[in-house]
């Protein structure tokens, strides 16, 4: 297939939240109690909710600026692109990078939300359905057939986040983020039925649990004193564990119908994994009682698990031995394992490497997304408008290069340092 053929949809981007999202969506008693984006004195912008302050860390929207303005420091909406706030914008970089729908994760909330769950049960829910409302009433509708629409969960009330599932699911929301580990953040496991409301409401409602790497709130240092690189490798070995946590859990086996997506985990460690799970269940289910009715732990992972890749070779090559309706594709906007503008390039260099044929293709770049999703963007775009080429071609102008964004000159001994305080600061909560 040519480059300009393929018709991209990523499962995995995000939103750098606007100041303006609870304006038209937060009951009027709680808007002088709402996260307020401020503007400070020097220059950053950061959410502050209370006594939390949230920064808008530099790595999260580097899209488009040169590599030595990568880091962990706060800085201003003015340095970075308008895309990553701004819808308007967001759809022109969608256009320009060809890519035709988004499913966008939330920034400052964290991905499961626990940032709303306040000592006022009222309070916390109205949160969490204003920010529900502004992204599927304004962001995703703004350009129908453009988006996947994504929901907060109610992390603190399981019955309550079912019921946010089903309100969602109406307007027409079939993906929930999530923790990859509840029990971390304080609320039960897996494995606790407390959770059997949201299964329920997920299964009838036909909605994904999106669980996105990092969303316990871990950082995945093994010292204080560990370079960031560390940190940055090892970002997807949470998803590992949360893979095994939930494949050997009862809501597998109670609920059929579920399913779970490993938002930003990649693809090649999954055979691996496949291949231990079929030992382990073999040398040991007589013992840990385990019982898949009849199947394999292989067979039910690819029965209830999505997983994404940006380029992943590895996973490409190995895409039947994972599962090819289990694989989607991610572009990462505007993080910075993102390749935007060049995704297509990329990804068309892997897909030619191992000579992918079109039908496999298809499927990992944009059918399994509309199938586990229940996204139809043809309804909106004909077919024919919606391949990298007629993307690109509807944004012909569109100014892609890059370019320096920073007000402020950032010595890299600096931003190693901010990297440190952070991880610190991690430390120091995870032993309270």
């Amino acid at each position: 297939m040519q480059r300009d053929d393929l018709i991209l949809i990523s499962v995995d981007d995000h939103i750098i939240e606007p100041p303006d999202m609870f304006v038209n969506h937060l009951p009027k008693k709680y808007r002088d109690d709402a996260p307020q984006l401020v503007h400070r004195d020097d220059g950053t912008d950061v959410w502050q909710f209370r006594d939390t302050v949230i920064p808008n860390a530099a790595l999260n929207a580097v899209a488009g600026r040169p590599k030595e303005e990568y880091g962990l420091e706060p800085q201003g909406l003015d340095e970075i692109r308008p895309g990553c706030y701004d819808v308007h914008e967001r759809v022109k970089d969608m256009n320009a990078g060809g890519i035709l729908a988004s499913m966008n994760f939330p920034s400052f909330p964290g991905f499961a939300a626990r940032l709303f769950a306040t000592e006022d049960p009222d309070f916390s829910l109205a949160l969490v359905r204003a920010y529900n409302d502004w992204h599927i009433d304004e962001w995703c509708a703004a350009y129908p057939g453009r988006f996947i629409p994504m929901a907060l969960p109610a992390i603190w009330d399981a019955e309550l986040c079912a019921q946010e599932v089903r309100r969602v699911a109406a307007k027409g929301c079939h993906s929930l983020t999530f923790t990859e580990n509840p029990a971390v953040m304080g609320y039960p496991s897996f494995h606790d039925p407390y959770w059997n409301p949201l299964w329920r409401a997920l299964c009838d409602t036909n909605t994904v649990l999106s669980v996105h790497i990092g969303s316990s709130g871990r950082i995945a240092v093994p010292a204080v004193d560990s370079p960031p690189d560390v940190m940055i490798t090892l970002q997807p070995m949470n998803i590992v564990s949360a893979a095994a946590d939930l494949l050997w859990s009862r809501p597998v086996k109670d609920y059929p119908d579920l399913k779970i997506a490993l938002s930003e985990g990649g693809t090649g460690w999954i055979p691996y994994f496949l291949e231990r799970v079929d030992r382990t269940f073999e040398m040991h289910a007589t013992w840990t009682l385990q019982d898949f009715g009849g199947k394999l732990p292989s067979e039910v992972f690819r029965d209830h698990f999505l997983t994404c890749f940006i380029s992943d070779p590895l996973g490409v090559k190995l895409r039947h031995e994972i599962g090819i309706d289990n694989i989607c594709w991610e572009a990462d906007y505007p993080h910075s394992d993102s390749m935007w503008p060049g995704a297509p390039e990329e990804l068309g260099e892997v897909l030619e490497r191992f000579e992918v044929p079109d039908e496999d293709t298809n499927k990992m770049t944009h059918e399994n997304a509309m199938r586990w999703y229940s996204f139809d963007p043809f309804a909106h775009v004909p077919r024919e408008q919606a391949t990298v080429g007629a993307l690109r071609r509807a944004a012909a102008g569109h100014d892609v290069s890059i370019q320096s964004r920073s007000k402020r000159v950032i010595e890299p001994s600096e931003k190693l340092e901010a990297f440190r305080s952070r991880a610190r600061a991690a430390v120091a909560a995870a032993k309270k």
